[in-house]
């Protein structure tokens, strides 16, 4: 039984890691296989690849016109990647400290 649920877990982990495209390493092919990148952001990624690696996903926003934090997070989401990280998104903004209970 145990070995059976180290090979599907195995399986699982496999089929991940070939799901995942490397914006650093991608053909126009394999970005366009990506959800939600066409041909339009497909060829602003490689002309700006072009220029040199993309560092980390915030580098991959400031130079790809057009790709925000909410678009970075829906690519990673279906596979891309930046350098083999996902996206982490912005950290979120701290919260108002909560008012004293009213009497």
């Amino acid at each position: 039984m145990l070995k059976k649920i180290l090979a599907i877990v195995a399986m699982l982990y496999a089929a991940v890691a070939f799901a995942a495209v490397d914006v650093n390493k991608a053909t126009a092919a394999e970005l366009d296989g990506i959800k939600g990148i066409g041909p339009a952001i497909s060829t602003k990624i490689l002309d700006e690849r072009k220029k040199g690696n993309f560092k980390d996903w915030n580098d991959f926003i400031e130079r790809v016109k057009g790709v925000g934090d909410s678009n970075a997070a829906k690519f990673s989401s279906e596979g891309l990647t930046v350098n083999g990280s996902g996206f982490k998104g912005a950290t979120a903004a701290p919260t108002a400290p909560a008012s004293a209970p009213k009497k």
